[in-house]
Formats: C-alpha cells, sequence, structure tokens
C-alpha cells in the first residue's frame, strides 16, 4: 500500500471522480449542509436512547449471558422544564470506543467527556438530557458516531458512551472550484495533514470559501462535502456558469417587447461576460454600466433566469432605447472675445444620429455663429471598429472655421478691426486604450489656415507689421501626425490626470510648415478633510516653422486668471501653474480659493514676427481670487474675481473644467 495522499487537488467541474467506497458507518459533516450526515446520526442516537431510557436494555457485569433486565424508575422530573419526563439515576459515566475499549488517543476521550454537561456521576438524567449530551459530543466535531449504552453493574447503572472518531486527514480533493485559487484551500489546510478530520474546521473552511465567491460577486458555494476512506475529504464546489446571453427590446413608452433598431451583436461584443463563463455579478454590474455608457440605450437591466441544470443561468438583457438622431440647438461662449456688450456669446444649431446602421456609429453635423466666430463641423465616428478586438475607435472629421485672432494679434486701433484666423481642417483619427487608466491616440490632419480683416480679405501682416503666416503666403498649409496620450486614475481620496500630445508638421510639398510641437497637462487632487487641494501644471515648446498664430496664449480663464485671454504673452515655449482650495458650502455650491502663474519662458520674440514683443506683453505674470462654483449637466458652472500682479481685477465666467 502507498504512502498517504497529503495533497489539495483541483478537477475541472467536467471530470468526474469515482468516488470511493463508503464506509458501513455514516461520515459525518457539518450540519450546515444538506447532505451532512450529523443530524442522521444524532436521530439514530436519539433514538437508541428513546428506548433505553427509563427502560434502558442493562448488561450485567458478569457474563451468566442473562437477558437485560428492565430497571426501576427512580424519579420524574418535577421541574417546569422537563414536562414529568421520568428520569434514571446514573452512578458512573464514561467515554469507550465503538468496540468498548478505551480509546487509543486519550486527547479524544478528554473532548468527548468535556463535551458532556448533563450526564455526570451520581446525577437523575432524562431522555431529552442524555439526547442532548449526545449532540454536543457528535457537534464537537471529531467523532463520527456517539452511542449511549447502559451497563447495570454492582454499583448501579453506567452510562457509557461509545465514540468512533473521525479519520485522519490525508487530503482534499476539490471538484468545480474554476475561479478558486488552489492556495486557497492549501493554506486552509497546511497544518491539518496526520491529524483527526475536524468538522468545525471543514465547517469554517466551506464558510470561508461561500464567503470568497460572495465577496467577489461570484455565484458558488460548496454544495456537498464527504469523507472517502483513507482520510480524503472531497468537495464538490457548483459554480453557476452562464449558459446563453438574450437580448430583449422593450418599448419606452409601454414597456411591451418590440423590434430594436440596435445590432444583437453591437451590444454582445460591449459584454465581458460571455457563454460558458461563471456568473458575475459585479462584472454584470459593470457590463450594464458599459452598455449605458456607448449613449444609445436609455436603460439596461440584465435579468438571470435558471435553466435545468441548477448550476447554469440564462441572462436576459433588457433594453429601453433612446431617441436615436435628432436636431438641437443651444449657446456658450467664446474665449476669443473680450470686449463688446455681447462679448463671447455664440448660438449653435446641431444634427446628431447616435445609432447609424444600427452599429453604435455616430454622426455629428454642427454649426456655431458668434459676433465673429463661426465653425461648420462634420464627425463620424466609429466606436469600436468591425473586427478589431482591441476596442479602436475610428474619427473622421471635417471643419471650417473662423475665430478670433484676439489671443496672439490682439489690440484696438481706431483704423482697423479684429483679425479672424480661417481655417480648413481634414483629418482622421484611431484611438484605443492600450493600459488600465491609459488611452492613446493616432491621427493625421491636414490644415489650410490663414488670416483675415474685418471685411474677409486675406492679410500677411498686423498693424504692427508682424506677419500672419509663416509660408509668406496668404495661407499656410500644414499634415499634421498626431499623437497623444492619456491617463486618468480617480480614487477615494484623490484624482489624477495626465495628457501628452505630440505633432509633427510633415514637408510633403516644399511650401508645407514642418515643425514640431509637444505639449502636456498635469492634475492631481486630493481630498483634505472637507475641502479639496487641486494642483495643476502644463507647458509646452514648438520647434520649427510655424504660423504665429500656433503660438502658445498665455493667460485668461483656463490660464492666468486676473489677465485678458493671452494678455500675459505668446511664445514658442510656455508653463502654468495653478493651485485651488475648494470646499463645499451648501448644496451643489462650492467656494474657491486660487492662484495661478504663467510665463512664456523668454520665448515670446522667437514667434515669428514677435507679436506679443510688439503689444508690450510682459511675458509672465500671476493672478489669484476667489470664486464660486454650481454642479449643472455641463459641468461645473465657474464665476471668478480675480486680481494681477498689475493690481488690475477682472471677473471671469466658465463652464467645465479648467484645461
Amino acid at each position: 500500500m502507498g504512502p498517504p495522499r497529503r495533497e489539495v487537488r483541483f478537477v475541472s467541474s467536467g471530470v468526474k471522480l469515482p468516488r470511493a467506497a463508503a464506509d458501513p458507518a455514516p461520515t459525518l459533516l457539518s450540519a450546515a449542509l444538506p447532505f451532512a450526515h450529523i443530524g442522521r446520526a444524532i436521530d439514530y442516537a436519539a433514538r437508541r436512547v428513546a428506548r433505553s431510557l427509563p427502560r434502558l436494555p442493562v448488561a450485567r457485569a458478569d457474563t451468566t449471558g442473562a437477558a437485560p433486565i428492565a430497571l426501576p424508575r427512580r424519579q420524574k422530573d418535577g421541574g417546569g422544564g422537563g414536562g414529568g419526563e421520568e428520569r434514571v439515576l446514573i452512578s458512573e459515566v464514561a467515554v469507550r470506543g465503538k468496540d468498548g475499549e478505551p480509546l487509543e488517543r486519550p486527547e479524544l476521550e478528554a473532548a468527548a467527556a468535556a463535551a458532556l454537561r448533563a450526564c455526570r456521576p451520581n446525577a437523575a438524567l432524562t431522555v431529552r438530557e442524555v439526547q442532548e449530551d449526545v449532540h454536543r459530543v457528535v457537534e464537537s466535531g471529531l467523532f463520527r458516531s456517539c452511542m449511549p449504552v447502559a451497563v447495570d453493574t454492582r454499583d448501579g447503572i453506567r452510562l457509557v458512551f461509545e465514540v468512533e472518531p473521525n479519520q485522519d486527514f490525508n487530503g482534499l480533493v476539490c471538484e468545480g472550484a474554476n475561479m478558486l485559487p488552489s492556495k486557497f484551500l492549501e493554506d486552509a489546510f497546511h497544518d491539518r495533514h496526520g491529524k483527526i478530520i475536524n468538522i468545525r474546521h471543514l465547517d469554517q473552511v466551506i464558510k470561508s470559501v461561500n464567503g470568497w465567491y460572495q465577496e467577489r460577486g461570484l455565484t458558488g458555494l460548496v454544495s456537498y462535502a464527504e469523507i472517502l476512506s483513507g482520510g480524503i475529504l472531497r468537495l464538490q464546489v457548483s459554480e453557476a456558469e452562464v449558459n446563453n446571453i438574450s437580448i430583449r427590446f422593450l418599448d419606452r413608452r409601454t414597456g411591451e417587447p418590440t423590434v430594436g433598431k440596435t445590432q444583437p451583436e453591437t451590444i454582445l461584443r460591449h459584454l465581458t461576460t460571455k457563454k460558458g463563463q461563471a456568473y458575475n455579478r459585479a462584472q454584470v454590474k459593470r457590463d450594464v454600466e458599459t452598455i449605458l455608457t456607448m449613449g444609445i440605450m436609455e436603460d439596461v437591466t440584465i435579468i438571470p433566469q435558471p435553466v435545468g441544470d441548477s448550476t447554469k443561468v440564462d441572462l436576459v438583457m433588457n433594453l429601453v432605447e433612446r431617441p436615436s438622431g435628432g436636431f438641437s440647438a443651444g449657446g456658450g461662449i467664446s474665449s476669443g472675445i473680450t470686449n463688446g456688450p455681447l462679448s463671447g456669446l455664440i448660438g449653435s444649431f446641431a444634427y446628431s444620429h447616435r445609432n447609424v446602421f444600427g452599429r453604435n456609429k455616430k454622426l455629428n453635423l454642427s454649426l456655431e455663429r458668434g459676433q465673429i466666430d463661426s465653425i461648420f463641423r462634420l464627425n463620424y465616428t466609429d466606436p469600436w471598429i468591425d473586427g478589431d478586438n482591441k476596442r479602436t475607435s475610428r474619427t473622421i472629421m471635417v471643419q471650417n472655421s473662423r475665430t478670433p485672432g484676439t489671443l496672439i494679434h490682439g489690440g484696438d486701433h481706431p483704423d482697423h478691426g479684429p483679425i479672424t484666423i480661417g481655417r480648413v481642417t481634414a483629418g482622421i483619427e484611431y484611438s484605443r486604450p492600450f493600459r488600465p487608466k491609459w488611452s492613446g491616440t493616432l491621427g493625421l490632419i491636414f490644415q489650410h489656415a490663414g488670416a483675415r480683416d474685418d471685411k474677409g480679405n486675406p492679410i500677411i501682416r498686423d498693424f504692427y507689421n508682424s506677419q500672419l503666416t509663416a509660408s509668406g503666403n496668404a495661407y499656410d498649409d500644414t499634415l499634421l501626425a498626431k499623437l497623444e496620450s492619456v491617463y486618468t486614475d480617480s480614487g477615494d481620496r484623490s484624482s489624477t490626470m495626465f495628457i501628452f500630445n505630440m505633432e509633427q508638421g510633415l514637408p510633403v510639398l516644399p511650401e508645407w510648415l514642418s515643425f514640431n510641437r509637444v505639449t502636456a497637462r498635469l492634475r492631481q487632487g486630493y481630498e483634505i478633510g472637507p475641502a479639496r487641494l487641486l494642483l495643476s501644471a502644463s507647458g509646452g515648446h514648438v520647434e520649427g516653422n510655424f504660423s504665429p498664430h500656433e503660438a502658445f496664449a498665455i493667460g485668461g480663464t483656463n490660464s492666468v486668471r486676473g489677465y485678458e485671454e493671452g494678455a500675459v504673452g505668446s511664445g514658442r515655449s510656455y508653463a502654468v501653474g495653478s493651485g485651488e482650495v475648494s470646499c463645499r458650502m451648501f448644496g451643489p455650491l462650492e467656494g474657491v480659493v486660487f492662484g495661478d502663474y504663467g510665463s512664456d519662458l523668454s520665448s515670446g520674440p522667437k514667434v515669428p514676427g514677435d507679436p506679443a514683443g510688439a503689444r508690450g506683453k510682459p511675458g509672465s505674470g500671476y493672478g489669484y481670487g476667489v470664486g464660486i462654483r454650481v454642479d449643472s449637466p455641463l459641468g461645473p458652472l465657474r464665476l471668478e474675481y480675480a486680481f494681477n500682479d498689475k493690481q488690475a481685477r477682472r471677473f471671469h465666467f466658465g463652464v467645465g473644467y479648467r484645461n
């Protein structure tokens, strides 16, 4: 016979192991399991006690072979708790093995004796009291059976508890635990080899296994356990498996089943829960949130339904679709206009379709118009390209815009109106997540841009004789290769965002611009008691031949507050830092104290035409102030009052978070 097995072995749910031959006596397990034998053992012992007391089968001390005789009834229990049960006086109580011999391990005899409470020498006992002590002995977890036997001796009635200890633990076989780490059970049993199997310890292990599944949102539990011959424990784990996933569209008004516009495969490809996987409630909840973020569903619920096999579930996804397209109108604020009674106000009109071809593709057509601003934009986005398993998205963009040139070439003059920058842009971008919390974008963009006067005529120099294009022509043409990487993380006490962007001008034709532009932004938030500290920094540099209106503008609502837009300076390089402390006042209202600093790092004169030097911009400056914020569906509405280092003061209004 080989050495005893001392291992923890996992067998997949698809493998059926032959069950070892069962011992004639029942194997005892935790009463918490429906298949455990503790209850049967105790009931069997109780019936034995009931037959024995108050008329116990008595074996005489001598060996004459006389038949058992009936014991006299000693007294009745007069207490209220006994209900008038008859008592028998016991002169001696002992613990022995199943064969009536002393146990090989004295500690087991001591453990059984310690479990007895009512059964003591010279005690008058009822059937119920003996039965309760049988319960206690079995529930100690060390014994597979316990039988009370009364023996008539010359000194009186001797009550013997014949116990059968559990086997020594020599190994474990666990079936069906596809997700449970093997180390979990190895750690639970690492110090139990060669020791008596303790059902109490096994019960704790079973509870811990069930708890492991529950903590992770998994549907799994120990459904069966038994002790095989040779001291091998066998655990059967049942893990709920996803049998099928079906989609059902519901009418948004009546709630009745209807025909949906979205292709089912478009929904299913977004689910991390797949057929044949373990049913994970937390994972299903995340899938619901993922479908909602697609923007085409108004309501999503996933309902598990059991199938014939109790270890499998069908998932029924109920979907209520949003209207797929429509027109909208609105307004906003442009940061490029800082003067006039309607300073910066713009109106917009747009048409959008959220679910083109039923595949979650997005089409957006918009027109924005302000005092000077005008932007026509056409975007077509495929959030997840067909056939790609990396969740790569594609965006095709065409845009025609006219924006104020005041950020770089601003300045009032009675004989000259404002300068505008006209741009025609077309490009394509591909984006995808490539690591947890990281995403990246690659793109190719063509831009045709130039300056115009207030009558719409192309110009190449402003009033200060600063050049407005890099090529000296009315327009500059640029083909840009774009690379962007974004990191976002939000924790309980802090949040982090980092964006790195690099653009390279490709001189495919001799007159096309060639330059390299690098920018980076970092934002870090901290929770400090009831307050929140937000630190942010940004910077960038351009090397090569670039258009002057593409220089970095410093100053304004999203830069250094207390200054007008672009009033601090414009340069080939820049750095801006900001610190804010905000605190909730009441309801959605927050109070804010802030400070900003920005500099062109002495790079203003290196911009073609030196527009900042011609306008006497300082090149660096700081601002500080206070403000309030109100949460809104568009993001926080910001109203701030700031002072700058020139002792000028200014109101700033913004929508959304600072760039």
